[in-house]
């Protein structure tokens, strides 16, 4: 078994033969998030929480029980069973350091991740690890698990040191794995004056280098893995090296300006959004990977008998993002695998115990749109227009455009300061509080919730997926 590398535009083996990744990112599992597992905030804040309710033991059985169920040996042969063949493995880096005892390795770390890993090669599959969350947060949403909208990662340059430390350690450990496709050094970087993520992945880049020579490195674009306009002749100092876009669609949305129908218009704004992404890496014959991608999904407890026509419109979006990458041989890892009924390929039954426990919650959680990806604003809007309203008379034009301006607008800001960070901050002891009284089997029969055989199957995301898995135009 040889590792995977870069050949110019291409990831080969070691005999030169083009090797296309297709699949899946673990999200929400060694970093969870919101909307995935169903809680408010960001995690360290239900792990606080939880912590608080039932105590520290019965806190870290939950989280230790929800990280082995969520991806089991029955998840590797379904998902090998599809065809795809490469799992995206986002992890927070508080498994492996505290931020009170900084670079101070926790060996207990790489219990799942291990895991994982070595299922996945059991079952064919390669893995690609993702710093999802870095010391400080490397962007300005949620899922760097920061708690605020400041990226302080490129402020302090001891979130940097932290950073490089870690990946120095990963690299000692898993250098002589070959069935780890690659290392993904920092997922979805935010840094508004485009140089310190140059200089950070020059640092990440020769770190790694020093320990680990063989495997791939993939390293996103800046401002969510879209914009490599800064990035000029960098590529000429890393070897070896493949670069992220994440192709998110916003016909694929709650927010989509337009039902999409596939007119050609609409084809031409997905190739154009796509194209624009990847324009640094093609006109230097770079490999590009798209690392996140995909749409969203109606639920029937809340969109009712609208559910059926909403999620055949988002599968068309889905075959049609995917007959683009089919013809660019372009290898893709689809957001995500496994959650509570919003993207995953398969979720959580209703009927399960945590979702059972936390149905009016998750309600609540949905009316008040505290969730930032995909959330449906229409009950809140009324509440929240007038503070948009205010801004645009009091605030001139010129100064409204804060980066990452225009990935998020005005009225995305004030979503994600008002109500994914303040209103959530309020919910929180809400979701711990529902485990308070529980015994240990009661929560180790919650977290089991997760476990494969308590999932029902996205069969519509599933079929295209796997008609496409072996899919693509004939190499030139």
């Amino acid at each position: 078994m040889a590792y995977i590398k870069v050949s110019g535009p291409k990831l080969v083996d070691s005999d030169g033969n083009e090797i296309i990744l297709r699949g899946a990112g673990l999200g929400g599992w060694m970093n969870m998030e919101n909307f995935i597992s169903g809680y408010p905030g960001c995690e360290f804040q239900i792990r606080a929480a939880l912590a608080e309710v039932v105590g520290t033991a019965k806190s870290e059985l939950f989280f230790d029980k929800f990280l082995e169920y969520f991806f089991l040996e029955e998840d590797a042969a379904f998902f090998k069973s599809l065809g795809l063949n490469c799992i995206r493995l986002p992890f927070n880096y508080r498994h492996f350091e505290d931020d009170m005892n900084p670079r101070v390795l926790k060996p207990e770390g790489f219990k799942h991740l291990d895991r994982v890993i070595d299922l996945c090669s059991k079952h064919g599959i390669y893995t690609i690890l993702d710093l999802h969350t870095a010391p400080g947060g490397q962007n300005t949403d949620w899922h760097s698990d920061a708690g605020t909208h400041i990226a302080n990662f490129w402020v302090h340059k001891d979130h940097q040191d932290r950073t490089i430390w870690l990946w120095q350690e990963l690299a000692k450990h898993y250098k002589d794995n070959t069935w780890i496709a690659g290392y993904n050094p920092l997922n979805e970087p935010t840094d508004p004056y485009h140089t310190r993520v140059i200089d950070f992945y020059d640092r990440v880049y020769a770190a790694i280098r020093e320990i680990d020579p063989q495997h791939a490195i993939f390293l996103d674009g800046n401002t969510f893995a879209s914009d490599f306009s800064h990035f000029g002749d960098a590529h000429k100092r890393w070897e070896n090296t493949a670069y992220s876009i994440h192709d998110y669609s916003v016909f694929g949305f709650p927010n989509s300006p337009e039902p999409y129908v596939g007119s050609d218009t609409q084809k031409r704004r997905l190739r154009r959004s796509y194209e624009k992404k990847r324009q640094w890496m093609d006109e230097r014959g770079l490999c590009v990977w798209n690392g996140e991608w995909g749409p969203v999904y109606a639920r029937k407890q809340y969109e009712g008998e609208k559910t059926e026509a909403i999620n055949e419109q988002r599968y068309r979006v889905l075959r049609d993002q995917l007959a683009i990458y089919n013809q660019d041989r372009l290898s893709w890892s689809i957001w995500l695998y496994k959650d509570i009924g919003f993207q995953g390929m398969v979720h959580v039954s209703l009927d399960t115990p945590y979702m059972t426990l936390f149905k009016d919650f998750l309600a609540k959680k949905h009316r008040l749109a505290v969730d930032a990806w995909g959330a449906d604003e229409s009950w809140v809007r009324p509440k929240y227009q007038p503070l948009i309203d205010l801004i645009n008379q009091e605030i001139p034009s010129e100064f409204q455009a804060l980066y990452p301006a225009p990935v998020w607008k005005l009225s995305d800001r004030i979503g994600r300061l008002s109500r994914n960070i303040l209103v959530s901050e309020f919910l929180v002891k809400e979701w711990a509080e529902h485990f308070r009284g529980k015994t240990e089997q009661e929560i180790d029969e919650i977290a089991q919730s997760f476990k494969f055989d308590k999932c029902l199957h996205r069969d519509g995301l599933n079929k295209i997926l796997n008609e496409n898995a072996q899919l693509v135009a004939k190499s030139a």
